[in-house]
């Protein structure tokens, strides 16, 4: 695998992984604790792509992984900032995941 490769697997996996982190996220969350959730997500999936890749065998390639790890990280977050978040569809799947208490149905 070369770097372009786990750039290229990184950038894909991170471009969707906004919509999966909104399913965890909650509207009423700080700013701050959506970026944590968001930043731990896409260092986890990206170990996971890391070894979905190349086997856990990659992990002995240490600018491969942090390729692909970093091409994850900066994907995700582009992508949220560039088409998830202006497109409302983050946000809605937020909203939708999140449990209304009695209280808020009213």
């Amino acid at each position: 695998m070369t770097t372009l490769e786990s750039l290229s697997t990184g950038a894909q996996v991170g471009a969707v992984l906004p919509l999966l982190t909104a399913v965890v996220q909650k509207p009423a969350w700080s700013a701050r604790a959506k970026k944590t959730v968001a930043v731990v997500a896409a260092l986890v999936v990206g170990v996971f792509a890391v070894a979905a890749d190349g086997g856990w065998d990659q992990f002995q390639h240490g600018h491969l992984t942090a390729a692909t790890l970093l091409g994850v990280l900066v994907a995700s977050q582009t992508s949220y900032d560039l088409v998830w978040k202006p497109s409302k569809l983050a946000p809605w799947i937020e909203a939708l995941t999140t449990k209304r208490t009695s209280q808020q149905a009213e």
